[in-house]
């Protein structure tokens, strides 16, 4: 199989080496979270001489009877050797019964400099401050950027480079396979994992077709505002009994699970956050296709898709903003900095460039702002807004 390093998350653990903090690899299901270690424990060999890495990886069977506290807890204080700089490097932890004891314990003990990867369901951001009593550093894996796809192709031209990324994502596992069928049938076990195994286990849910239904609804909504209550009423109309507070319950399981990313709604005007109505944006939009096909392609909804799961990936904050009963698609943050954010399939006609500048046009402050779209050209300023391709400014 062919790897590529992923510099930035690896540098994100570099960085951190020596700190007390306990951390913790997050992300999808099969974002490479378990590679991204590997490649920190190939750091560790070649740059750290007087280092000694306990390494537990639980999908190996070699590691089948440390799935107890007690025997985990043994381990590692059996291969702990003194004088040196001990690592602890724990894979898919979750499959231990009480591991957030042995990480704990330690943790407490000052002697240990540890790293964790585990199943989404089961290290989600909201569980990480009652798990552990220390101190947490996060590191969230996303599936491949664009810029990562390429690098693993090195197709010559970015633009058809970018068609291909539309379809097939950044779901690296998928790349292995030849045709189309094959690609979006690992996909799709990955969805399906995650809900009927990842979701119903750690929230014992005992029929999973409702869930499954709400995942089809937010993946053939993205890039759409919605509510619990709108989606209830869909639900109920086509003969699923189910409650606002149910949905309200399984939306935020699967953002849990980084299966969808809520990004909530803000009043540029008034500065404040709107409390009805979000959007919903999937991890990677290869899974609507895997699920529900390419007959309706939707490129705009997509590409906004895209955008949202990138500039998260960049670490800003990201709002939808909204403006005189106007929207626009992005406000996002980060440092200090601001930048307002227009997504769009084709800008060649007059009324469809009016449409998307308009919002930004009205907003009277001196934050930047920009209009991302598949131009295939260099960006340019249109009445002061950059207008950029959106393969391009993903290469960025």
């Amino acid at each position: 199989m062919k790897l590529i390093k992923r510099e930035k998350y690896l540098n994100k653990l570099i960085n951190v080496i020596g700190t007390p903090d306990i951390k913790v690899i997050t992300g999808i299901r099969r974002s490479g979270k378990s590679k991204l270690l590997e490649d920190f424990k190939n750091y560790i060999i070649n740059t750290i001489e007087n280092n000694n890495i306990i390494h537990i990886n639980y999908n190996l069977p070699k590691f089948e009877n440390l799935k107890n506290y007690n025997a985990l807890v043994e381990y590692v204080e059996k291969n702990y050797k003194s004088g040196m700089e001990n690592f602890i490097l724990i894979d898919e932890v979750q499959m231990c019964d009480d591991f957030e004891k042995a990480i704990n314990g330690f943790h407490a003990e000052e002697k240990y400099d540890i790293y964790i990867t585990g199943s989404n369901a089961f290290l989600m951001s909201s569980d990480l401050a009652t798990l552990f009593t220390g101190r947490t550093f996060k590191v969230e894996v996303y599936p491949f950027s664009f810029e990562e796809f390429q690098k693993y192709y090195q197709y010559n031209d970015i633009q058809e480079a970018f068609e291909r990324y539309v379809i097939e994502g950044g779901m690296s596992g998928s790349y292995l396979y030849k045709t189309q069928e094959e690609k979006f049938q690992y996909i799709k076990d990955v969805l399906n994992t995650l809900i009927v195994r990842d979701i119903k286990q750690k929230y014992k849910i005992r029929n999973t077709d409702i869930i499954q239904n709400l995942t089809d609804f937010l993946m053939d909504n993205v890039s759409n505002l919605t509510s619990a209550n709108n989606i209830t009423q869909v639900l109920n109309s086509n003969n699923v009994s189910i409650t606002d507070k149910t949905i309200n319950h399984y939306i935020e399981y699967l953002c849990n699970a980084f299966a969808f990313y809520r990004i909530k709604r803000y009043d540029i005007k008034g500065k404040k956050f709107l409390s009805t109505q979000n959007k919903y944006y999937l991890a990677d939009q290869s899974f609507r296709y895997a699920i529900l096909g390419t007959n309706n392609m939707d490129y705009g909804r997509i590409y906004e898709n895209i955008v949202a799961i990138e500039l998260l990936r960049r670490g800003y904050e990201v709002y939808v903003g909204t403006l005189y009963k106007k929207e626009i698609d992005f406000v996002a943050q980060k440092q200090g900095k601001k930048i307002y954010i227009q997504v769009s399939d084709n800008i060649d006609d007059e009324k469809t460039l009016s449409r998307e500048t308009t919002p930004l046009l009205q907003i009277k402050d001196a934050y930047p702002k920009m209009l991302i779209a598949r131009t295939r050209h260099d960006a340019y300023q249109y009445e002061g807004i950059e207008v950029v391709d959106i393969a391009r400014w993903l290469m960025e």
